[in-house]
């Protein structure tokens, strides 16, 4: 073979097993960070009352996008509840836990109210001992009553969630967004297997400071004051603060943008239009691309 011959020859050679490898290679586990999913995914929730409504209205909103067998596995719903609490579950009555076990959970959403809660660690080790590829989500949240309040036990006699400023709002939220991510990202550090990425954060907290900015300037279509978003002092949500969770969720989960999806049922039944719809969906997306724990590149945007 001549060496005018054999450089082609090789090149083919190299190529062939370039191809292969590629199309052999196992896909990326669904925890690191990667470009939309599209496949259903199953999923578990452990949560309080500021949670328990986004499995539903996530089902919603995943069919809306066109998204085939998503499906909610279970959910372990306690009231004002840490997630230790859902742990502590007895064993013969724990969801959570057998779900876990099977293997089949490919996303566990919780929804801690403040640290420290051993829970979390504890779903998270039990998760990837049982399926190295769930991806844990974390929300952080609106914080109830509108103070910071670790002990979760102090009930403010009155609460004006109008009286709140966009600086007053960011600055109550900012020790409890910094010991969340904190604690994420040790979680990260202590179960993260190279550069795979574990546990993610859902910011549904600063979606929703976002909205109430929004409304306090005006810009909020059928909102007009920051009452409209709770339907109690404590800050249990209306409609569209539920469906501006559930939007944050789904695209921390499927990674892609819900802006442009018909609205979900729970704000058809609440009144609300396209352009509020348009609105949660967009504050959604900014709020889950803008956080570096969301597992949602920059680049992703649509």
């Amino acid at each position: 073979m001549t060496e005018r011959l054999r450089f082609p020859y090789r090149a083919g050679i190299l190529f062939l097993a370039l191809t292969l490898f590629v199309c052999l290679a196992p896909a990326a586990p669904s925890g690191e960070k990667s470009g939309k999913i599209t496949e259903g995914q199953r999923v578990f929730s452990c949560g309080h009352s500021f949670h328990v409504f986004v499995p539903g209205i996530l089902a919603d909103i995943a069919k809306t996008a066109g998204i085939k067998d998503h499906q909610q596995l279970g959910l372990s719903s306690i009231g004002g509840s840490r997630v230790i609490q859902h742990w502590n579950v007895a064993e013969e009555k724990n969801k959570a836990k057998e779900a876990l076990r099977s293997g089949k959970v490919d996303v566990l959403t919780l929804s801690p109210i403040h640290l420290p809660d051993e829970g979390i660690e504890n779903f998270v080790k039990l998760a990837l001992e049982s399926n190295p590829k769930t991806r844990i989500t974390v929300q952080e949240f609106w914080l109830p009553f509108d103070i910071y309040d670790v002990t979760f036990k102090e009930r403010p006699k009155t609460v004006d969630h109008n009286a709140q400023t966009s600086e007053s709002l960011r600055k109550l939220h900012e020790k409890y967004f910094h010991d969340m991510d904190g604690h994420v990202k040790d979680l990260n550090k202590k179960y993260a297997k190279g550069s795979h990425q574990s546990v993610f954060v859902v910011p549904v907290g600063q979606a929703v400071i976002a909205l109430r900015e929004k409304i306090i300037d005006g810009k909020a279509p059928g909102l007009k004051t920051q009452e409209d978003l709770f339907t109690d002092p404590i800050g249990h949500a209306k409609a569209p603060l539920q469906a501006l969770a559930a939007y944050c969720h789904f695209a921390v989960i499927y990674r892609q943008s819900p802006v442009g999806l018909p609205t979900p049922n729970v704000l058809k039944k609440a009144g609300g239009d396209e352009k509020l719809t348009r609105l949660i969906q967009e504050l959604a997306w900014d709020a889950v691309t803008h956080h570096p724990l969301s597992g949602v590149k920059a680049e992703a945007k649509q």
